[in-house]
This record gives structure tokens, C-alpha cells and sequence, in this order.
């Protein structure tokens, strides 16, 4: 175009902020001066389409992969159980980290002790992962999370706080394998596929009214609860005294219940609906 835009971002404002997240305002015509504007663009458009939180997921998680990001995670950083009801409007946990580490995170604590959140909490912009590696007030401990996260695949990453109403709060974090330098453009286009992605995922909650909350027979709940305790399918067994095939064939019905894609994400839904408590 003469004057540098993009015509697919004809009508915005030029400074446009997020009525669901508190960050600062983002020019548009800059945005669209990149040779990635097209790719972004693309993915708004796609999504017009959409009406499963599962199918925006897919999308969004191509987006990132021309970024090398191959990992997502979406979601609240820790349930709040004293305010958690049977009824509950819930924005849904979705990840495709590699299910290795979702197991170790789990086995180790790690969503207790996890340095993202503490940062994010704290500010509005997204950040890059060394960014909080190389920060003075980060402990051995918080360290020891990203050198073993590199282990597993998810060597470097950058993540993006979504700030809601009345203090919601979930967060959005893109990794990639191997230690890599992000460029600004590369933080600025996922932080706008992170808020389009929220802001999609919300009007899909609120359209579909109050998640109820899935239910499970007294035998899925130890299982989910020893799974969410960090147990694997052996250790769950020699607890509750079955095999560890009948804790599988259990694990399969929670997760179709929960609309989850690993053990991990259905552990996260169920007590964020409070069928279980650690």
C-alpha cells in the first residue's frame, strides 16, 4: 500500500488495547511494515471460522511454528480452589508440551514453584524465558526448572501474561528447542496471537454459558487424584490395589470426560471444578 499498511488491518485503530489485558498499546502500522503481517493476518482470519476452543488451539499452534515455536501452553497458572464451584465458568487448560515433561512437572511440584508465574503476576508485557533466568532475584531453584525444561526439549521460550476482568488471570507461553534469541517482532506477533486466542477463547465460554463439571465415578477420582499427586500407572495400582491396565482404562474415561489430551490437563480440570483437592 502508499502509505505502508496493511489493508487487512483497514479500520483498526492505529494504538488499540485489549479490553481483557492490561498491556500497552500496540502499533498496527508497524506491525503490518513486517513480512510476517501476512502470516498473522492469515491466522486472525482463520479463526473467524472457528467455534471449539481445540480447533482455535490447532491454529494458533501453527501460527507459532513459523516463529520455531513447536510448544504452547495456555491456561490459569494455579487454580483457585476456595472460589471453585461445581458450576463454574472455566477457561479451558490446553497445552502439547511433550508429555515427559508434563509427567516430570507434575512428579516434581514444578506449577508450585514455577518462575513464570511469579514474574507475570508482576507485569503486563510479555518476556522472554532468559530474561527471567538472568534476573538477579531469581533463585538456583527457579533456574533449575528452565535447565530442565532445556532437557526435555523446551530450551528457550518467551510467555505473555493475560490480565481479565475482575482478576482473572491465565498465561500463554510459546517454546521452542535449542537457546535462542527472539527478535522484538517475534514477542510482539505472539503476544497479539496470545490475546486474540483469549479473547476468542472467552466469547466461546460466555456463549456456551457455565462449564458443569464432568462427573466421575468414585474409582476415576483416586485415580485422577494420585495421577494429579504425580503417581504414574504402577504406583496408582499398587495404592489402590488394581492393575495398572485398570488405572489406564480409567485414565482414558477421565480424560474423554474432561475433553483433555493428557494426564496432566485432565488432572488441572479436576480440581480447578473441585472433584479433587491435593
Amino acid at each position: 500500500m502508499a502509505d505502508g499498511t496493511f489493508p487487512r488491518f483497514q479500520g483498526l485503530t492505529t494504538r488499540a488495547f485489549s479490553p481483557f489485558s492490561f498491556v500497552p498499546p500496540i502499533d498496527f502500522r508497524e506491525v503490518a511494515r513486517d513480512a510476517f503481517a501476512g502470516d498473522f493476518a492469515r491466522f486472525v482470519e482463520q479463526t473467524n471460522g472457528v467455534s471449539k476452543s481445540d480447533q482455535l488451539f490447532g491454529l494458533l499452534s501453527d501460527f507459532a511454528l513459523n516463529f520455531g515455536f513447536p510448544w504452547i501452553a495456555y491456561g490459569p497458572p494455579t487454580p483457585d480452589r476456595k472460589s471453585l464451584k461445581p458450576i463454574r465458568r472455566v477457561p479451558p487448560v490446553m497445552l502439547n508440551y511433550p508429555d515427559d515433561w508434563q509427567k516430570r512437572c507434575s512428579e516434581m511440584g514444578y506449577d508450585r514453584i514455577d518462575p513464570i508465574v511469579k514474574k507475570l503476576r508482576m507485569q503486563a508485557g510479555a518476556f522472554r524465558w532468559s530474561e527471567m533466568y538472568n534476573d538477579e532475584h531469581t533463585t538456583e531453584i527457579e533456574r533449575r526448572v528452565f535447565d530442565e525444561a532445556a532437557t526435555f526439549g523446551l530450551g528457550s521460550g518467551v510467555s505473555v501474561p493475560l490480565h481479565g476482568p475482575n482478576g482473572t488471570f491465565e498465561i500463554m507461553s510459546f517454546a521452542s528447542p535449542g537457546n535462542h534469541r527472539f527478535h522484538d517482532r517475534t514477542i510482539t506477533y505472539l503476544h497479539l496471537a496470545a490475546l486474540h486466542f483469549r479473547l476468542k477463547v472467552a466469547r466461546f465460554v460466555n456463549a456456551s454459558g457455565a462449564y458443569k463439571a464432568p462427573e466421575l465415578s468414585p474409582r476415576e477420582k483416586e485415580c485422577i487424584l494420585w495421577v494429579a499427586r504425580g503417581k504414574t500407572s504402577w504406583g496408582v495400582g499398587t495404592i489402590l490395589g488394581i492393575s495398572e491396565n485398570t488405572v489406564n482404562y480409567h485414565m482414558k474415561n477421565i480424560m474423554r470426560k474432561m475433553e483433555a489430551s493428557s494426564r496432566m490437563v485432565a488432572a488441572i480440570k479436576a480440581i480447578e471444578f473441585g472433584i479433587i483437592e491435593l
